[in-house]
């Protein structure tokens, strides 16, 4: 009998952050002259609002706090973060469901938008088959504008890229005995993809379809009240001024 699958996204999802804006803070809590590099990210969000810039091109201007930063030294820093403040951040609740479906024996597969020099550790971290991200190149010495290679892991392309690695049948629509897990409607192609789905923390417009198709929602508690508390967060975490409150 074939295995089933279990698709995970990454961000508002296993955890209740953007963890490339988490791992900035961690960063700049450490190196703090690098919130110079994101002066220039300001300027930039009102052209990405009006579709001028891509999320993609969005992607390098953030990572702009890497400049100069040594491979070694991002890999430490990375090291460090999955073993301190993504631990901590990590929903309780949707580890179970990772663990429940490793048990009954489906292949685990993160899939996420996030850059892939990450998405390693905590797909070894975590215990996945494979993960999947956004192929940001990481150099001997890190440039201004970090080069990525193919597209930004995102909407269709987190199925297209499942395609290409071989780790999907390429002509099937439902995978059976399934399940995938997502806090976005960007992520309806991953949703639908699999027998069953549940949504983390649903917007409006993700709850409103999911709900009308039957699928699970989860609620795991957060560290703040809603929506507008979460971006309020993830500003702070760009400035490198967050502290992740205490565990209860």
């Amino acid at each position: 009998m074939d295995r089933g699958y279990a698709f995970f996204d990454l961000d508002h999802t296993l955890l209740p952050y953007d963890t490339q804006v988490l791992f900035c803070n961690y960063v700049l809590q450490r190196e703090g002259g690098r919130r110079v590099y994101l002066l220039w990210f300001l300027p930039c969000l009102p052209l990405a609002a009006l579709g001028i810039l891509s999320l993609r091109t969005m992607k390098r201007i953030f990572s702009s706090y890497l400049r100069g930063m040594k491979r070694e030294t991002l890999e430490q820093y990375v090291a460090e973060f999955l073993n301190t403040e993504f631990d901590a951040a990590l929903y309780p609740a949707v580890v179970a469901e990772l663990e429940r479906n490793r048990a009954e024996g489906r292949v685990l597969i993160l899939n996420s938008a996030s850059p892939e020099f990450y998405l390693k550790g905590i797909a070894e971290k975590l215990g996945f088959d494979h993960y999947l991200g956004t192929r940001m190149e990481i150099s001997e010495t890190m440039p201004f504008l970090p080069v990525i290679t193919g597209p930004n892991n995102k909407h269709g392309e987190k199925i297209v890229a499942m395609q290409v690695r071989g780790l999907i049948p390429d002509d099937i629509e439902m995978l059976a005995d399934s399940w995938s897990y997502s806090d976005s409607s960007a992520d309806l192609p991953l949703l639908e993809l699999a027998e069953n789905a549940v949504m983390i923390h649903p917007g409006a417009k993700l709850a409103s379809i999911g709900f009308e198709r039957g699928w699970r929602a989860m609620t795991p508690a957060r560290p703040y009240g809603g929506k507008w508390s979460g971006r309020w967060a993830s500003c702070l975490q760009a400035m490198g001024l967050y502290r992740l409150p205490a565990k209860p």
